[in-house]
C-alpha cells in the first residue's frame, strides 16, 4: 500500500499504468474508483465520501459524473514491485461523451465495468467502440455481484456476443463491499502495458483538460508525450503560439500534490500564471519555447453543438457577470459555444450550444450556482440548412431568425441514427414512440434471446423534446440509447409563434413540423395559461403560424364584485356598474402589459410530456 514516503519514490516507466474506466451511465464507475483509492491506501476512513472524485454538488445530487478527473495512486503488487497507477473517471451519458475521448487520449489501457444485474448497455458499446479506434488494450470487469439480482454468467456472455472480447478473464467485482478489488489491481499492472513514451526526446504534452483558478489562473491537465516537464521552463502552446514560463508541475493524489518533474507517459497538471482563459485550448499541444518546427500532437475531433438555446440573465444589470462566466465556464468544457443574442422579450442575453439536453440543463445549473446568475433559458433548437429561393444556403439555431414562409425554397433537417437496447417485452411501446417521433426504423437485431438493438433514423428536433424522459418511462427505465449524428433530410417545417395580448414572444417560438403544428400549437397555449398569473383584464394567448391563428386560450380577469353594495333597488343599476367595469377593462386591456414569468420559458420543455 502507498505512503507518503513511497510516493516521493516515483517508479520506472516501465511500471507506470494510465488507464479510464468506462461503462454505461450508473453502471459503478466512480464507486469503482472510490475503491481502488481505498485499497492502495490514498484515503483514510477520514477521507471516504461515495464518489470522492464527483466534486462538484451537482455530480453528487444527480448521482452522474460529468466532468472527467484524474488521480494518482501507488500500488505493492504481489511481487513487491510499486507501481504508479495513473486513473482517469469518465462519464456514462451520451452527452458527455466527448469527456471520454479525451481521456482515452491519455490512456494506454480501459477498465470496461459492466453492471452483472443490467448487462452490456448502448453507451457501453458506445465507449468500447472509442477504446477500440484508440487501439488500447480493454479488461472487462463485471460489477455489482453482490445484487440478488446479479447475473454474472449472462454478463460474460454478453460482452462475447455484443462487444467481442474474450469474458473468460473478466474480473467479478462488487465496488460497493470491495470484493475482487486487489483480483482487479493486480490484472490492472499484469495486463495493461506501459506507457510508449521516450523521457529523453524533445518535450511534448497533451493538454486532456484545463480549467479556471480564481488564486492561480488557468491550471492545465497534461499528457507528458515525450520528454520531461519542470519548473522554470519556458514552453509555447502551439495553437496560440504563446509563450508562458511553467511555475508548477504535479498530480491529483487525489488533492493536488505538486511534483518537480513531469516525465514521458505520466498524466499531472501545469500551471504558467495564464490569465486569459482562451490561451490553454484543449486538446493543443505544448512545446519547449526553444524547440523550432514541432509537428503538433493529434488533438480531439472538434465537437458539434446539436441543441441551441438563448440564456439571459432575469436582471439586465448581470449581463456583463453571465459574459465572463460563460468565459470561465467554457475554459474546461469547451463543447459549449456562446455568441451575443438580443430577445424583444428578455432583453440582453446569449444563443449557446449544447450537446444535448442534459447537457444544457447542466450548463444553466453550474452557471447559477458557481457564478450566482438568475437566469432565463428559451426552448431548445437545432440547426436547420434553409435554401432560400434565389438558392443561397443559410444554416439558423433561432426560430426568431426563421424566414418568412414565402421567402424558403426547402427547409432540411439534422437526423439521427439511434440506437435503443431494451429488453424484448418493451419492444411495442418504445416502437410506437419512435413513430409518433417522425422515426425510420433501420434494424431491428436480437443481442441474446431476451434483449434487442433497436436502430432508428430520428429527427434530432424531435429528440430535444422529452423523447429520452419518455422512452424511460415506457421502458420502466430498461432501454437505453446512444446515437450518432446523420444527414440532413427535407421537412415540411413551419414556425409556431406564440402570442399573449396580440404581442408576439420571440423568446417562445418554436419550429415544428407542419402535421404536428396544431397540437404542439394547441398545448402550448394550455402551459401558457397555467403559467400566467391572471390580470385585471383578459388575456388572449394565441398560437400562429404565420398570419393563421392555429390554437387559443383565454386567461380569465380578475373581477372585482361592484355589485356588493347593491341591496336590491332597480336592475339598470346594476347593469350601469358592470357597464362602467366592462368599459374599464377594455381600456386597461389596450395599454396594459403582461409580465411573462420565468416559469412559462421552462414550461415549453415539457410540452411533449
Amino acid at each position: 500500500m502507498s505512503t507518503d514516503a513511497e510516493s516521493s519514490k516515483l517508479p520506472v516507466r516501465e511500471h507506470i499504468r494510465s488507464f479510464c474506466i468506462i461503462a454505461h451511465i450508473d453502471h459503478g464507475k466512480s464507486t469503482l474508483a472510490d475503491r481502488l483509492m481505498e485499497h492502495t491506501g490514498l484515503l483514510g476512513e477520514r477521507d471516504k465520501t461515495a464518489q470522492y472524485l464527483d466534486r462538484m454538488d451537482i455530480e453528487r445530487e444527480r448521482g452522474i459524473t460529468i466532468k472527467a478527473q484524474a488521480v494518482r495512486m501507488n500500488y505493492e503488487a504481489d511481487d513487491g514491485t510499486v507501481y504508479q497507477l495513473d486513473l482517469i473517471d469518465t462519464p456514462g451519458h451520451v452527452d458527455f461523451n466527448y469527456e471520454v475521448s479525451r481521456s482515452l487520449a491519455a490512456c494506454d489501457g480501459v477498465l470496461l465495468v459492466v453492471d452483472a444485474a443490467q448487462g452490456v448497455e448502448a453507451q457501453t458499446l458506445a465507449n468500447v467502440y472509442l477504446a477500440l479506434d484508440a487501439d488500447l488494450e480493454i479488461i472487462p470487469v463485471i460489477n455489482k455481484i453482490d445484487l440478488p439480482s446479479a447475473d454474472v454468467d449472462n454478463a460474460k456472455a454478453e460482452i462475447e456476443e455484443m462487444v467481442g472480447l474474450d469474458a473468460s478473464q473478466a474480473i467479478c467485482v462488487s465496488a460497493k463491499t470491495g470484493q475482487g478489488i486487489d483480483e482487479l489491481l493486480e490484472a490492472i499492472v499484469t495486463y495493461l502495458p506501459a506507457p510508449k513514451a521516450d523521457p529523453e526526446g524533445p518535450v511534448k504534452a497533451l493538454i486532456i483538460d484545463s480549467w479556471w483558478d480564481n488564486y492561480r489562473g488557468v491550471i492545465s491537465l497534461v499528457r507528458v508525450m515525450s520528454g520531461t516537464m519542470r519548473a522554470k521552463q519556458e514552453v509555447r502552446f502551439m495553437a496560440t503560439d504563446k509563450r508562458y514560463d511553467i511555475l508548477e508541475t504535479g498530480v491529483f493524489a487525489p488533492e493536488p500534490r505538486k511534483l518537480d518533474k513531469l516525465e514521458a507517459g505520466e498524466v499531472g497538471f501545469l500551471i504558467c500564471n495564464i490569465k486569459d482563459v482562451v490561451d490553454s485550448k484543449v486538446g493543443d499541444t505544448i512545446v519547449l519555447a526553444s524547440d523550432g518546427e514541432s509537428d503538433p500532437l493529434p488533438g480531439f475531433q472538434e465537437v458539434q453543438q446539436m441543441v441551441f438555446a438563448g440564456v439571459f440573465p432575469t436582471d439586465s444589470n448581470q449581463y456583463a457577470d453571465l459574459r465572463d462566466a460563460l468565459g470561465k465556464l467554457t475554459l474546461n468544457d469547451a463543447s459549449v459555444t456562446w455568441e451575443p443574442e438580443t430577445s424583444d422579450a428578455l432583453g440582453f442575453g446569449f444563443r449557446l450550444g449544447f450537446l444535448g439536453l442534459l447537457h444544457m440543463e447542466i450548463i444553466q445549473e453550474r452557471l447559477e450556482r458557481e457564478y450566482n446568475l438568475d437566469l432565463i433559458t428559451t426552448a431548445p433548437s437545432v440547426k436547420f440548412r434553409i435554401t432560400h429561393n434565389d438558392g443561397t444556403v443559410e444554416i439558423v439555431d433561432n426560430p426568431a431568425r426563421f424566414p418568412d414562409t414565402g421567402d424558403i425554397q426547402m427547409i432540411e433537417e439534422p437526423m439521427i441514427i439511434g440506437r435503443i437496447q431494451l429488453p424484448e417485452d418493451y419492444l411495442g411501446p418504445v416502437i410506437k414512440l419512435c413513430q409518433e417521433r417522425r422515426g425510420i426504423q433501420q434494424d431491428l437485431t436480437y443481442m441474446t434471446t431476451t434483449r434487442v438493438q433497436l436502430t432508428y433514423e430520428l429527427p434530432l428536433a424531435e429528440v430535444v423534446f422529452g423523447f429520452y424522459d419518455q422512452l424511460k418511462s415506457c421502458s420502466r427505465g430498461y432501454a437505453s440509447l446512444d446515437y450518432d449524428h446523420g444527414e440532413y433530410r427535407r421537412a415540411n417545417l413551419v414556425r409556431l409563434d406564440l402570442m399573449v395580448n396580440g404581442e408576439k414572444v420571440d423568446a417562445l417560438s418554436l419550429i415544428t413540423h407542419k402535421d404536428n403544428s396544431f397540437f404542439r400549437g394547441r398545448d402550448l397555449c394550455v402551459k401558457m395559461k397555467e403559467e400566467i398569473p391572471r390580470q385585471q383584464f383578459e388575456v388572449a394567448i394565441q398560437a400562429a403560424v404565420g398570419s393563421r391563428i392555429i390554437a387559443r386560450t383565454t386567461v380569465k380577469a380578475l373581477r372585482k364584485n361592484v355589485l356588493a353594495k347593491c341591496y336590491g333597488g332597480d336592475a339598470s343599476r346594476k347593469r350601469k356598474l358592470l357597464e362602467k367595469q366592462k368599459k374599464g377593462k377594455k381600456r386597461l386591456k389596450a395599454v396594459g402589459n403582461v409580465e411573462i414569468p420565468q416559469g412559462a420559458f421552462h414550461a415549453i420543455l415539457k410540452l411533449d410530456q
